[in-house]
């Protein structure tokens, strides 16, 4: 075991004791850990190294001292021991994460070149091979179990929707070096209002994000681990953003570089398009969802399938089965971009999983932290909403495409039409709000083009408030 190894280890046992362990506590556990014992100088040296890159802290005095873990999400293992100099933001890593890390911060100069290793997807069996051990599918199953897990496929992300839209919209883009702040992305999407001195490709990629999530809640039921369901994602998170308009939604046919790395992708169009329905055929096999969302962030990127925006589509559409089952979803809220790449370095370069694995398990954490400590305030959904869900969109449809009024006697002929005669008084009022309420950043929601809402907004006149 290496130095960087065995600090490693160390840190994550004290990280498993968050009351603290003192010095003899810990020898008893590396003993266990490793089969060997370890000398208490030696033990005492590493410790000293944790503390001065503040990858621990300890309290008390003498032989009563105890060391506990330090701040959820901070590593400064590369930070310079220099008063005023700030830790790295990064994730708790296990020991193997920790080698690979090491591994992948050599300068380029002194890391092998690699092409793409077909055989990496090809060794993977379905139901016998799995990037994420039993013991955290487990972890991962319990953390993420939510109040409505027998109800229809995308009910909790429904409950959560306008939360999660600027979570994973704002997270997600950030780690593509978007500037948007958290509150600039909440008002573009709930108010369409583009933050001041952003560029449109910054707008466009918050847009584009909620588009995919939305997609991908609202068809629920029909998306899965297929070419049409990827391609179509791709096309929506693409949008506006490629110099081609024709690669949005296309598998690639040309060589692509990435930067930043040795890592050579597959060139061959032929290849790449086999790989690519081999990869979404195993996918779909696997039987664990959690297993199905990491292997899509491990094999998607580095297959590398279209011309660009592969990691956004690996990471929304990794949502895709925790959707499906009722799951938390995952918003990479909080995820420092810099343990993330180097997660998916590991993969390019290494074919190793272990680091975007602690990345993975660290951001559901904090995810299921985030939603399912909220679930409790919110309001129970509107049965009548639920009943009348696919009802409701096909009125608004109806008056936005037909470049209606939406007038009163508008609004009651179409409830007359798609309600029961119980329901339509409530319905009206269902519809005359959600026309109300209906805004450039929403449209999509509605299954409405964005210019057959503006030809809409230009002819009709201004709906009366309450």
């Amino acid at each position: 075991m290496t130095q960087t190894e065995n600090l490693a280890l160390i840190e994550s046992l004290i990280a498993e004791q968050l009351q603290g362990i003192g010095i003899a506590e810990l020898e008893k556990a590396l003993a266990q850990r490793t089969g060997a014992a370890v000398q208490r100088r030696t033990l005492q040296r590493r410790l000293e190294r944790l503390l001065k890159d503040r990858r621990i802290v300890a309290e008390g005095q003498s032989i009563a001292v105890v060391y506990k873990p330090a701040l959820p999400g901070v590593d400064a293992s590369v930070a310079e021991a220099q008063p005023g100099v700030e830790a790295e933001l990064y994730v708790p890593v296990s020991p193997e994460g920790a080698a690979i890390r090491e591994r992948i911060r050599l300068p380029l100069m002194h890391r092998r070149p690699v092409g793409y290793q077909r055989e990496f997807l090809e060794a993977y069996v379905p139901g016998v091979t799995f990037y994420l051990p039993e013991s955290i599918r487990a972890q991962l199953h319990e953390m993420g179990r939510t109040p409505v897990g027998g109800r229809p496929a995308g009910t909790y992300a429904r409950d959560i929707m306008n939360r999660l839209l600027v979570d994973l919209s704002w997270a997600s883009s950030r780690l593509e070096g978007n500037t948007y702040s958290r509150l600039d992305t909440q008002n573009l999407i709930e108010f369409g209002q583009v933050a001041k001195g952003k560029d449109a490709q910054e707008t466009q990629m918050i847009l584009n994000h909620k588009a995919a999530i939305e997609m991908l809640i609202e068809d629920a039921e029909q998306v899965g681990f297929d070419a049409f369901t990827f391609q179509n994602l791709h096309a929506v998170l693409s949008q506006n953003l490629l110099r081609e308009e024709a690669a949005c939604g296309r598998l690639r046919r040309r060589p692509v570089e990435i930067s930043g790395t040795v890592f050579q992708p597959l060139a061959m169009p032929q290849v790449l398009e086999d790989c690519f329905r081999l990869l979404l055929q195993k996918a779909d096999a696997i039987p664990d969802p959690f297993e199905q969302a990491f292997f899509l962030m491990v094999q998607l990127p580095y297959l590398q399938p279209f011309e660009d925006v592969n990691k956004r589509v690996s990471r929304i559409g990794a949502n895709i089965p925790l959707i499906k089952h009722n799951l938390c979803p995952l918003s990479f809220i909080d995820v420092p971009e810099r343990a993330y790449v180097e997660g998916t370095l590991g993969v390019y370069e290494l074919n190793r999983v272990e680091l975007l694995q602690d990345v993975f398990v660290w951001a559901y954490e904090r995810s299921c932290q985030r939603y399912l400590a909220i679930t409790q305030y919110m309001i129970e959904p509107d049965p009548l909403k639920i009943k009348y869900r696919e009802a409701l969109i096909e009125a608004v449809q109806s008056v936005v495409k037909g470049l209606q009024a939406p007038d009163p006697q508008t609004v009651a002929q179409l409830a007359a039409k798609l309600a029961s005669a119980a329901d339509q008084q409530a319905f009206a009022q269902l519809l005359t709000d959600a026309l109300r309420q209906l805004h450039e950043g929403s449209v999509v929601r509605w299954r409405l083009k964005r210019s057959e809402f503006l030809a809409w907004q230009a002819c009709r006149p201004v709906l009366p408030k309450n």
